[in-house]
């Protein structure tokens, strides 16, 4: 009688949805600690196995392979077999990933275990998006930035705890990158026990007819959501590859005085997220998406045109592109309800394409600019190209502000605003 009426507990919707919520928000920090830890491992990995940065970078596309890969075909398996067991399966293969990077014995090993964790990466990604879409059907845009929040959170301790961690001593030697990598890629095991016991949304309480992936190539909205997000997502990303080391470079920091800076970005960037949400639902997701993003890129530009002394609108930009990415989770959930799964297949796995490309013009634009002026004799040519480099991030916070005033009046137009 007692294992019964703890069943009958735990299948109540409020006990469901709390159940659930720690699957999305465990989901969300795991997310978060598996893709930044490999910073302080990196170095020691090159040392271990004696790579050229050539190597390097090859297993480093590896990932991104790997990740674009899960994208595009999570959500066709999340329709096959359910969001929960698409889930389940995400969070196993991260787990197998990091014992089979701690048995790790030569170069192709290690790039096949990286590999396999960015295949889960990109599957939790996207099948965490879609249990987000599913499960928060009101104050849809503060659940997403909420949730991305925890993302934030992991994301900022991560280095911190892989650094400390892989100086450990266990069992009279240091536990290193290897060890390392296998208790936090282990972690990734303890959302599963809530995802086995939760009743997860499914396909069948999705109102409407599904919509084919087919029919998101023919549709201009569709598109243009993918270009918000690109823009915004490639902004974003930017700012943790680059602002060190503009800050170094074109100012003279320090690296602890510029890397403080990037940390006083990710800490407005967290903020924003946790308090932002509620503002996307009360004024709308297009025009929270709109004005944020152009708050972004006037920050930076303006951060730019004053130089050292207003360094801290680095920063302040966070605040600004921030909300972006969970903001437009929680447009296509509302614009596509019936075939959410297929909406953000189609926007995340194109995002991820133009993010390579985007942070690939970003360096193309530094060395041209820097050598356009060194051709004229100009003598501060490598900051002028430093600027414009990091200029370019923040206008294409700009172009994601524009494109989404385009999508603003084009959804306006047909009485479709979310």
């Amino acid at each position: 009688m007692q294992n019964s009426s703890k069943i009958k507990k735990l299948a109540h919707p409020k006990w469901n949805y709390f159940i659930l919520l720690l699957v999305v928000f465990g989901g969300f920090l795991i997310f978060g600690f598996s893709e930044n830890i490999k910073g302080p491992a990196i170095p020691r990995m090159q040392s271990e196995f004696q790579l050229d940065e050539m190597q390097l970078g090859l297993l480093l596309a590896f990932n991104s392979l790997g990740y674009l890969i899960a994208c595009s075909f999570t959500g066709i398996l999340s329709s096959r077999i359910g969001v929960k067991w698409t889930g389940i399966l995400a969070f196993s293969s991260m787990a197998i990933s990091g014992i089979l990077m701690y048995l790790s014995t030569n170069y192709a090993f290690l790039s096949a275990s990286y590999f396999l964790m960015y295949i889960g990466n990109g599957m939790l990604e996207i099948g965490l998006a879609i249990m987000a879409a599913r499960i928060f059907t009101k104050n849809t845009g503060t659940m997403m930035n909420l949730s991305h929040f925890f993302y934030g959170l992991s994301s900022t301790v991560a280095p911190i705890i892989a650094s400390s961690m892989m100086g450990w001593n266990v069992f009279g030697g240091e536990l290193g990158w290897r060890g390392m990598y296998l208790i936090m890629l282990s972690l990734s095991l303890l959302p599963i026990i809530p995802s086995v016991i939760g009743k997860f949304p499914g396909d069948e309480q999705m109102a409407g007819e599904r919509i084919p992936l087919k029919h998101f190539f023919k549709d201009k909205i569709a598109w243009l959501i993918v270009a918000v997000l690109s823009f915004g997502v490639v902004s974003e990303m930017a700012v943790g590859g680059w602002l060190v080391y503009y800050l170094e470079k074109a100012y003279g920091w320090s690296i602890d005085s510029a890397s403080s800076m990037l940390s006083i970005f990710f800490l407005f960037f967290m903020l924003s997220r946790l308090f932002v949400g509620p503002i996307t639902d009360r004024i709308g997701y297009t025009v929270s998406i709109m004005l944020f993003s152009a708050f972004s890129g006037i920050c930076t530009l303006i951060a730019i045109f004053v130089g050292q002394k207003g360094a801290i609108l680095f920063a302040v930009a966070g605040i600004g592109i921030a909300p972006i990415y969970p903001t437009v989770m929680a447009l296509l959930a509302k614009r596509y309800p019936s075939s959410t799964d297929s909406a953000i297949t189609f926007t995340v796995t194109l995002m991820g394409i133009a993010s390579v490309i985007g942070n690939l013009l970003i360096g193309v634009i530094i060395d041209g600019v820097r050598s356009l002026f060194q051709g004229y004799g100009e003598a501060d040519s490598s900051i002028i190209g430093l600027q414009a480099g990091y200029g370019f991030i923040g206008f294409l916070a700009l172009l994601c502000s524009a494109t989404c005033v385009i999508l603003y009046l084009y959804l306006r137009r047909r009485n479709e605003l979310v």
